[in-house]
């Protein structure tokens, strides 16, 4: 009796913390000079459940779809088979990968992954994307780099739509706009989750807002640091092996201490 309750306590929470799982992107730095490297982590997270943060868990599976660089000429780069294991067991750690870009501009990091998931008969669609971009001079970042409100088509989308990486900085708010299946979706929750900070369980009206009629949102950073912003959509449409399709979306955001353009 003792070990049947057990086996059902273990596959409830498995089912419970599973399916909220989000992938997210993340970078060392937003800007770089013309040829130096960036380093890019491809992570799995928590970000659907009460408690959203920056904390791993487990790791995703980088055959679950495609991971590429798009280049301000719109050249794509394909970073799967250039990722590196950082953990010792399957589901410990994450994947990363460092990136040289020779062209001047910004750069969109993507990833989109489709799948059904094991711990349940749920599909699981997965957009994560983050940004950077290359300068010629440090000390002269130039503030226009235009490519970032570029929507890729992901069924569920966070789309920036003042520029994530310049000017970026304290009080330069961050603005998106969430699209589902390239239509702007109002009335929604959109997270901005500072690394670092638990939000709080339902709605944190300190990191999270409602999106309007055009599906925008804004949240204004008061200090430098890394941050998510998430949103989650569950559709009952369903297929071979699954009854219900789960949407998250994902764009991770470098707010520096002082702003690359200006130096404040």
């Amino acid at each position: 009796m003792l070990r049947c309750l057990l086996t059902a306590a273990a596959v409830i929470l498995a089912t419970s913390s599973g399916s909220a799982h989000d992938a997210w992107l993340q970078v060392n730095t937003n800007v770089v000079r013309v040829g130096d490297a960036v380093t890019i982590d491809l992570m799995l997270g928590n970000h659907g459940n009460n408690h959203r943060d920056f904390k791993l868990a487990g790791k995703t599976n980088p055959a679950a779809g495609p991971l590429e660089v798009v280049a301000p000429d719109g050249k794509r780069y394909d970073l799967k088979d250039r990722l590196t294991d950082t953990g010792y067991t399957p589901k410990e750690g994450f994947w990363s990968t460092r990136f040289v870009g020779e062209q001047a501009g910004l750069y969109l990091v993507s990833r989109l992954s489709d799948q059904v998931v094991s711990y349940a008969p749920k599909r699981s669609v997965q957009s994560a994307k983050t940004c950077f971009v290359i300068s010629r001079s440090l000390d002269q970042v130039p503030p226009d780099n235009p490519g970032f409100d570029k929507p890729l088509g992901h069924p569920l989308e966070l789309v920036p739509v003042a520029n994530p990486v310049t000017p970026m900085g304290p009080g330069q708010a961050i603005r998106v706009r969430l699209l589902f299946k390239g239509q702007p979706l109002s009335a929604e929750t959109v997270s901005f989750i500072p690394r670092g900070e638990e939000l709080t369980e339902e709605f944190d009206p300190r990191y999270e807002r409602q999106t309007d009629a055009e599906g925008r949102a804004s949240f204004t950073p008061k200090e430098g640091d890394y941050y998510l912003v998430a949103a989650h959509r569950e559709a009952p449409e369903s297929g071979q092996g699954y009854d219900a399709t789960k949407y998250s979306a994902t764009l991770c955001i470098y707010v520096p201490h002082l702003c690359p353009c200006c130096g404040e």
